[in-house]
């Protein structure tokens, strides 16, 4: 969901501004970092909730808290996006603490309680929504990204497995589609543009046909010191699905006309790739700011040459992904 993924945004100029991470972390505990960490995080989440309620939620008639099951919408995308953003949140609000001074194990606390806390104001705000609910499962999703980040830092010190993005535009076709009372057309382009939005930015957070998520893993960091493998250089095991039109099928309504797609014509169907993949962190600098800027990067996939396998049956070479 489009609100889920702009929180990555506001964080990652959170923490730029607030914590001014591009400075060398703090070796010992620096309190006046402390207090400007602690009143950001506080400025920023309060105006997060704030600002999502009014623009998002207001919009929409409210009930009683109630439970939500989503379990299978979007052909799962959406609980991997869940597990994308709280992966990434636990990990920056980490760094954050760091910069302050914290220790690693309160650091990693730090992480996992300030990533949950914006996942969870989001979730919160659907338990009160008439048109969703408080999904368990994806807080179990949310729950599983910030896992992720604390396992391998509290255990490794460093982010063997980094889960990643990448969205790549697609051109929908313009060819006409005819309702199902055959009394009014439609198209594609249409429908992606109501759902996903008309520009490259509402694209890359809405479009669940365009991206993939990854798990990109640092083959070098799992052999021992001196191995050949390039330490930069990543496998890359991703997970998508096409002809999503709809959370659960295609078909749709425009003002009082129904359309849907033919099932043999629009399968609904999943996809597993493996590619390679850069990890910037690895790059070879010194610099505090390049650092920074690298770690906000390190939430993408870099195109390249990747093999697609699918539930259609069929392998797919794509040069760039």
């Amino acid at each position: 969901m489009i609100r889920i993924r702009l929180t990555m945004i506001i964080l990652f100029g959170a923490l730029t501004i607030s914590c001014q991470s591009f400075f060398t972390p703090s070796d010992t505990l620096n309190k006046k970092r402390v207090y400007v960490a602690a009143g950001s995080t506080a400025v920023v989440s309060s105006s997060f909730a704030i600002g999502l309620y009014n623009t998002w939620y207001k919009k929409y008639p409210r009930q009683g808290f109630h439970l939500f099951n989503d379990w299978d919408e979007w052909a799962f995308m959406d609980k991997a996006g869940h597990l994308h953003t709280a992966y990434f949140q636990s990990l920056l609000c980490y760094k954050g603490a760091k910069w302050t001074g914290i220790n690693k194990k309160n650091s990693i606390i730090t992480g996992v309680i300030c990533g949950m806390l914006f996942q969870s104001t989001i979730e919160v705000f659907d338990g009160f929504s008439s048109k969703w609910g408080f999904s368990i499962t994806d807080m179990v999703a949310n729950l599983s990204g910030s896992a992720t980040f604390a396992f391998q830092q509290h255990y490794w010190n460093d982010q063997r497995i980094r889960i990643k993005i990448s969205s790549i535009p697609i051109n929908y076709s313009k060819a006409p589609i005819l309702s199902d009372d055959y009394k009014a057309v439609s198209s594609l382009s249409n429908r992606a543009a109501s759902l996903f939005g008309r520009t490259y930015f509402e694209s890359f957070l809405k479009d669940y046909n365009a991206q993939t998520y990854w798990a990109s893993v640092n083959i070098h960091s799992f052999f021992p010191e001196g191995n050949n493998w390039p330490k930069w250089l990543n496998l890359a095991f991703g997970y998508g699905a096409q002809n999503l039109y709809g959370g659960y099928k295609n078909s749709w309504a425009e003002g009082s006309n129904t359309f849907s797609l033919n099932s043999a014509d629009y399968p609904r169907y999943n996809q597993f790739f493996l590619s390679f993949d850069l990890d910037f962190n690895k790059l070879n600098t010194k610099n505090p700011f390049l650092k920074t800027l690298f770690s906000g990067l390190n939430i993408f996939k870099i195109p390249s040459p990747t093999i697609e396998i699918n539930t259609e049956g069929r392998i797919v070479f794509h040069l760039f992904k």
